[in-house]
C-alpha cells in the first residue's frame, strides 16, 4: 500500500460546481466508498450529491439518526477498510466531538468536512462564520493532534478533499476539511484532471498497529476479518491493543506518540501560500473565504504603491508558527481579519515577533475587500 495514482472519477475537463458538491466529487476521487451522515445546514448538500454518486459506483450511503452515530459510522467503516467521511456544521460538529477524540486516540482514519456557519447553538443556520477552528482542534478532551484544512474556492474544495483523505490515511489521523458558507455554496469553475494521486494505509500482518520504534513513523493498520487478533479500545492501551489502563507509562508512552506522529512531520503537512512579502510592512494573515476579500485589497493596495502583503493558511491545524515567527521578523505587523472573534489571531500571537492586530466580524456577512482595505490604510 502507500501512493498510487487513481483515474479521476468524473471525466476530465471544466465543471461549474458548488464547493459542497465538489468536495464530494473530491472524496470520490480519493477512494471514499462509505458516507454516514446526517443532513444540516449549510452542508447538505454534500449529502445528498454523495447519496446519489456512490449509489453509481458501488459505494455505500447511509443517513444516520443524529451526528453521533453517523462518526459512529463513519470510525467502524474506516476499521471495516474503507476510507470513510461525514459532512456537517457547527451543531452537528459538537456532537461527534467525542467520538472525534475516540477515532484520535484509536489512529482511525476519516474524514470530517464542517461547512462552518454563524453561531453559538442555532445561530444563523444559513449564514457564515469561521467560528469552528478551535473547536476543531480542543473540542474532544486530552492531548491529541489532528490536522485540518482551509479552502478558500471550489477547486480547492475538491482537492482538500482529495488531500484531506491522503493525510488521514498517510498519518492515521481524523482530518477536517474547514470551510464556510461562503465556499460551500461558492459557485466556479473547478478543473478535473485525468488522475488523482492517493495514498492507502499501510498494512503488515503481524506487527502491532498502534506502535512505532520511531516516533515520527505511523504504525500499519489492520483491517476486520483479515485474520488479525484486532483490539480497538478507547481506553490506554499497548501496542497490540490490549488494554493498559492502569499503566502510567504505558499512557503516557501512547499520549506522546499520537502527538510525535503529526508534530515530528508538521514540515510534510503544514502549506501556506505567500505573495508580496519581500518588501512588505504589513503583511495580511488570512484564511477560508476571508483570503479572496484580502488578496482582493492588498492587490488594490499595492497598485497604489503600498507595501503589504499576503499570507495565507491552507494547514489550520498543526499550527504553523514556524513560518508565522520566521514572517513576523520581516513585517512590522500581521492583520488578521476573521469571520469568528479572534481564533486564529491568538494563536498567531503565541509565536509572532510582531504586532498582531485582529479584524473580528461575527454579523453572518463575509467580510469585503473594501473593510479590509479600509483597516489595512489605518495600519499603515
Amino acid at each position: 500500500m502507500g501512493w498510487k495514482r487513481l483515474k479521476a472519477s468524473l471525466l476530465p475537463g471544466r465543471y461549474y460546481l458548488s464547493g459542497n458538491e465538489a468536495v464530494a466529487e473530491g472524496a470520490i476521487a480519493a477512494g471514499c466508498r462509505f458516507y454516514g451522515g446526517y443532513p444540516i445546514t449549510p452542508s447538505s448538500e454534500i449529502m445528498e450529491r454523495m447519496a446519489r454518486r456512490l449509489g453509481e459506483i458501488g459505494g455505500v450511503f447511509v443517513q444516520m439518526e443524529d451526528e453521533l452515530s453517523s462518526i459512529a459510522a463513519v470510525i467502524g467503516a474506516s476499521w471495516a477498510g474503507a476510507k470513510a467521511m461525514t459532512a456537517t456544521s457547527g451543531p452537528g460538529f459538537s456532537l461527534m466531538m467525542e467520538n472525534i477524540g475516540y477515532a484520535a486516540f484509536t489512529e482511525t482514519p476519516c474524514v470530517i468536512v464542517d461547512i462552518q456557519r454563524a453561531g453559538p447553538a442555532t445561530g444563523q443556520a444559513t449564514r457564515v462564520g469561521s467560528g469552528d477552528i478551535m473547536q476543531a482542534k480542543w473540542g474532544s478532551h486530552g492531548d491529541y493532534q489532528i490536522i485540518a484544512l482551509s479552502p478558500w474556492s471550489v477547486q480547492e474544495m475538491y482537492d482538500g478533499a482529495i488531500r484531506a483523505f491522503n493525510v488521514a490515511e498517510r498519518y492515521r489521523v481524523p482530518t477536517f476539511l474547514l470551510g464556510d458558507e461562503a465556499v460551500g455554496h461558492l459557485r466556479e469553475t473547478l478543473e478535473i484532471r485525468p488522475w488523482v494521486r492517493a495514498f492507502d494505509r499501510r498494512k503488515s500482518k503481524g506487527r502491532p498497529p498502534f506502535d512505532s520504534k520511531n516516533p515520527r513513523q505511523i504504525p500499519p493498520m489492520p483491517t476486520f476479518g483479515e485474520g488479525e487478533n484486532l483490539l480497538v479500545t478507547g481506553s490506554t492501551h499497548e501496542g497490540f491493543g490490549i488494554r493498559r489502563a492502569d499503566d502510567p507509562e504505558v499512557h503516557s508512552r501512547l499520549v506522546r506518540r499520537l502527538n510525535d506522529k503529526i508534530l515530528l512531520n508538521k514540515q510534510d503537512i503544514v502549506e501556506v501560500e505567500e505573495l508580496f512579502l519581500e518588501d512588505a510592512v504589513v503583511a495580511v494573515l488570512c484564511y477560508g473565504f476571508t483570503a479572496r476579500s484580502a488578496l482582493t485589497a492588498v492587490k488594490q493596495l499595492r497598485d497604489k504603491g503600498y507595501k503589504v502583503g499576503f499570507f495565507r493558511l491552507k494547514t489550520i491545524w498543526p499550527f504553523p508558527h514556524e513560518q508565522i515567527a520566521q514572517m513576523s521578523e520581516e513585517v512590522e505587523k500581521f492583520f488578521v481579519p476573521e469571520m469568528n472573534r479572534g481564533q486564529v489571531a491568538g494563536e498567531a500571537m503565541k509565536s509572532s515577533r510582531c504586532e498582531v492586530v485582529p479584524y473580528c466580524q461575527t454579523n453572518g456577512e463575509i467580510i469585503p475587500p473594501e473593510v479590509i482595505r479600509k483597516e489595512l490604510m489605518r495600519l499603515l
